[in-house]
């Protein structure tokens, strides 16, 4: 039975996959390059832990056992020493995921599952440089972690399916909804929505609508509970850049060519809500959504 979980990035993803596993009596080793990273975590799973509280979805007891169930560090050999399942959130970047999982390889067991939470590079890309490619595999968990229900486990080329059965059965005990699927570019999720991201951003370029109105749009008239500008922007522009060149790059479609207006956004430093700037404009504390100056006028 796996109980021994490490968690390898103290960002969004990270600190929320280390914050639901340890909530359902996992014992998790979250590590990171920086100590000051993984202060910043803890406070954040504190943070998301009072809030539930509050809403009365779990009680003191349940927030004292999570936050005594995380152990913190940076020494990924100590980290993982004893883990069954790593699951690595470190920054979407290949060079950065490889070199991970070359290290993970050699430190350890040819029994622990390697997991990445990519959301869209190649998992049979990055298995191909481990020693146990049958243990590599993708869950990718959506954001807020602790709140939606999806995880996509991927299957690489040569994963067993003795490590897939075991990764949607470790899903289901977190209380999410696991969907299995083949190794792609974009995978489903980011197949889907990252084209309907770019043709909103393509309807803002070509101006057919201003930002307001394409995501009102897609709220009041398919239901989305967001409209596709605000999410690109809670994604982040350069998260969403990263993954339509993937699929430009794997599936060789120009549909999936970035519009011109994404690539200049990323290029000018407007990454969205964590830059304080994209479609919308963001301010400390204001939960008012605000149409950045670039956009106003349309």
């Amino acid at each position: 039975m796996i109980k021994n979980i490490t968690v390898i990035g103290s960002g969004t993803m990270g600190n929320g996959i280390a914050h639901v596993f340890a909530q359902h009596g996992f014992a998790v080793q979250l590590v990171d390059m920086k100590v000051e990273a993984l202060e910043k975590a803890i406070d954040t799973i504190t943070r998301n832990l009072d809030r539930q509280l509050n809403k009365g979805a779990i009680t003191d007891e349940i927030k004292q056992a999570t936050l005594k169930n995380i152990k913190t560090g940076t020494d990924l050999a100590n980290a993982v020493a004893n883990a069954q399942l790593v699951i690595e959130a470190a920054t979407e970047n290949p060079e950065i995921k490889l070199g991970i999982f070359k290290q993970l390889s050699d430190l350890c067991g040819p029994d622990t599952i390697l997991a990445t939470n990519t959301s869209s590079i190649s998992i049979t890309r990055i298995a191909a440089v481990t020693k146990t490619p049958g243990n590599v595999i993708g869950m990718h968990f959506m954001n807020p972690v602790p709140v939606m229900q999806l995880v996509e486990v991927i299957r690489g080329y040569a994963t067993t399916d003795t490590v897939t059965n075991a990764v949607m059965e470790l899903s289901k005990q977190l209380n999410k909804v696991p969907v299995e699927v083949n190794d792609y570019p974009g995978f489903v999720a980011n197949r889907i929505l990252m084209p309907m991201i770019n043709e909103a951003i393509y309807t803002l370029f070509e101006g057919v609508a201003g930002v307001h109105g394409i995501d009102t749009v897609m709220k009041l008239g398919m239901a989305h509970p967001m409209g596709p500008l605000q999410l690109a922007d809670f994604i982040g522009l350069d998260v969403c850049l990263a993954i339509l060149n993937v699929l430009y790059d794997g599936l060789g479609n120009q549909k999936y060519a970035p519009c011109p207006l994404l690539v200049n956004m990323v290029m000018a430093g407007h990454l969205g809500a964590k830059s304080g700037s994209g479609f919308y404009k963001y301010t400390a504390g204001s939960k008012e959504l605000v149409v950045a100056d670039k956009f106003s006028k349309g």
